[in-house]
């Protein structure tokens, strides 16, 4: 008895989706860490409705001669004071990254069929900056010591 009733409850519930009536959209998503490649600019949609970030991140995998880089162009439409903190990261910065992402194809004008892979960030958080090259003088006891201006 207990087994045909689990059947049953079971197969209803792959039949029908309880929190909405709407068909499952497609849904593809990346995860990615790397650096940034150059700092992110800020661009104007073709409309000029509204503004997004792009930025590039470079991801190695492999050591040595064996070390492959992959790079990733990256869309943002975050607002206010996220927008000014992702703008004011300097190229080098290592980061995560959260994204939708999407597969397009299309022919360019030598008629060669191209795909490419749109990622639009949904967030992103700094794991580190990069190391700047004029670090600061320490004392012995490890405080900045002020720099004499010449």
């Amino acid at each position: 008895m207990f087994s045909s009733a689990f059947r049953a409850s079971r197969s209803a519930a792959v039949s029908a989706r309880a929190f909405s009536t709407t068909p499952r959209a497609s849904l593809a998503r990346m995860s990615i860490v790397g650096r940034l490649g150059v700092a992110p600019e800020e661009v104007t949609t073709s409309t000029g409705e509204k503004t997004l970030v792009r930025y590039v991140i470079g991801s190695s995998t492999g050591k040595g001669d064996d070390r492959k880089t992959s790079w990733f162009r990256v869309a943002s439409f975050v607002q206010g004071p996220q927008k000014e903190f992702l703008m004011g990261l300097p190229k080098g910065s290592l980061i995560y990254v959260d994204a939708d992402a999407r597969m397009d194809s299309y022919t360019d004008a030598e008629g060669n069929k191209k795909t490419n892979l749109s990622l639009i960030a949904r967030n992103f958080d700094v794991i580190s900056r990069p190391k700047t090259e004029q670090s600061p003088e320490l004392n012995e006891e490890g405080v900045v010591q002020e720099q004499a201006s010449t």
